[in-house]
C-alpha cells in the first residue's frame, strides 16, 4: 500500500466517522486533528483501533500521543515506522 492510499484509507475513515458531511478537500494531510478539538480522547481511540485493524499494527497507549495521532501526515508516519520495526 502506497503512503498516498494510507493517508486517503485515515482521511475517508475521519471524515465519515467524525466529520460527516465535510469535504474531503477541507480536511488536508496537515489539518491537526487533536490539538484542534476534531478529535476528542473517545474518537481518538476509535482511530487508534481502526488503524491497529486495518493496517495490522499494535498501537502502545503511549504511542496513541498527539505527536503520534495529531495529522493524517503524522498518523501515515507512525504506521509506516511501526511497520518497518523503527519505533
Amino acid at each position: 500500500m502506497t503512503t498516498e492510499n494510507m493517508k486517503e484509507e485515515i482521511r475517508q475513515y475521519i471524515l465519515t466517522e467524525f466529520l460527516p458531511g465535510e469535504k474531503a478537500a477541507n480536511l488536508r494531510d496537515d489539518t491537526p486533528l487533536r490539538t484542534s478539538g476534531i478529535l476528542d480522547s473517545v474518537a481518538t481511540l476509535r482511530l487508534v483501533t481502526f488503524v491497529e485493524e486495518r493496517f495490522g499494527i499494535q498501537v502502545e497507549a503511549h504511542e496513541a500521543s498527539v505527536e503520534n495521532f495529531d495529522s493524517i501526515n503524522s498518523i501515515s508516519a507512525f504506521i509506516e515506522s511501526k511497520k518497518t520495526g523503527a519505533s
